[in-house]
């Protein structure tokens, strides 16, 4: 069904609302159309389709979301005879998935217990995707990919946006969802929680406090993971303090580690295959090689950041896990080895970090040898 084809009374306000559908994957098409130097006329030309249709596409006044999965394919298809990078289709992929995601939370303001943040362990690339109208971050794949061919004519947005209230509708649902999650649903609480921590309210803080004073979990999983959460959420809001205390609590033996590392990998795209529960992060014992992740934590060492911590503390544990990656990775070694000495000289000696730098800088020089 068209996800602007029906409006739902928005809860307390009893007058119709009528989201705009499709607005992240009608944004990431107009990239990809700016990347073949086509304009909405002759696109929609090769496209079989007339000039509207393809401004509808991309403002989301008729989402791409709406489209039968088959006729979503064939354009597809068109799409990559065309050329158009793989990067760019699958970030439109990822687009369709997060207008999906949008559309459940701005159009239904009924019980979340069919929410679709339940169904499964949802990965990095998605939720930046997702979190991209919310917060005017870029996605990193799409920084270098969505510059234009060619300058603009006129202003255009430099991203997906979401009208202030549409906004306001969707952290409200992330609220609901997390609030009304019953027994055995904590991977949907948890992922509510965690996009809820995204808000600029003056209030996110202070709820977020409460959800966490009101967490019960049962088994060590979910003891790990709600600490995770808290922590991560607290870093986003620039609280470092509960991050080092999650890190020098939780991650302080050697199932914590391997769970630490087992979400990280999940998380960045190492494991390809998808979970539909958190179990995985405890017993998973399917192999990732660990290139990817040693990337991804060596570029996200910056001081003063609230996630310095919890990176360094992961890459010092996935070296001293598999201290051939600094061999089998060169590039991103030498980029490691660069930055320690300026990482060492504004870290505190005798604290936590500064002897996991100093494990570092050992480790290259064992695999330098």
């Amino acid at each position: 069904m068209d996800s602007n084809a029906t409006g739902t009374l928005t809860r307390g306000q009893g007058s119709q609302h009528r989201p705009r559908g499709g607005i992240v994957s009608g944004y990431v098409f107009r990239v990809i159309r700016e990347q073949l130097d086509h304009t909405q006329e002759s696109l929609a030309e090769v496209f079989h389709v007339s000039p509207d249709t393809v401004a509808g596409w991309e403002s989301g006044r008729r989402p791409l979301t709406s489209l039968a999965v088959g006729q979503m394919l064939v354009h597809r298809h068109r799409l990559m005879r065309m050329g158009v990078s793989p990067g760019l289709l699958l970030a439109l992929e990822k687009a369709l998935e997060a207008d999906v995601l949008l559309a459940s939370a701005l159009t239904d303001d009924g019980p979340t217990g069919d929410s679709p943040l339940g169904a499964w362990v949802m990965q990095r690339d998605l939720v930046e995707v997702l979190a991209w109208p919310l917060t005017g971050v870029t996605p990193e794949p799409m920084r270098a990919l969505q510059a234009p061919s060619k300058p603009r004519r006129g202003p255009a947005p430099r991203g997906p946006e979401l009208s202030v209230g549409d906004r306001r509708r969707f952290f409200r649902c992330m609220r609901r969802t997390a609030e009304e999650a019953g027994p055995g649903q904590f991977l949907r609480r948890r992922q509510a929680l965690y996009l809820a921590g995204y808000d600029d309210a003056p209030d996110t803080s202070e709820w977020l406090a409460q959800q966490q004073r009101a967490e019960r979990p049962g088994d060590w999983l979910t003891q790990w993971l709600a600490a995770r959460s808290v922590a991560a959420v607290a870093a986003r809001q620039g609280d470092r303090d509960r991050m080092q205390h999650f890190i020098s609590t939780t991650l302080d033996d050697d199932a914590g580690e391997a769970a630490n590392l087992n979400y990280w990998a999940y998380w960045i795209g190492e494991s390809t295959h998808i979970q539909i529960s958190d179990d995985f992060i405890a017993t998973h014992s399917a192999p990732w090689h660990g290139h990817k992740l040693l990337q991804h934590l060596v570029n996200g060492l910056v001081p003063h950041q609230g996630f310095f911590d919890l990176n360094l503390h992961t890459l010092w544990a996935l070296l001293a896990a598999r201290p051939t990656l600094l061999r089998a990775t060169s590039a991103t070694g030498r980029a490691l080895r660069d930055r320690l000495p300026v990482l060492l000289d504004g870290t505190e000696p005798w604290t936590r970090a500064r002897r996991e730098l100093e494990g570092i800088r050992y480790a290259i020089r064992l695999a330098e040898a």
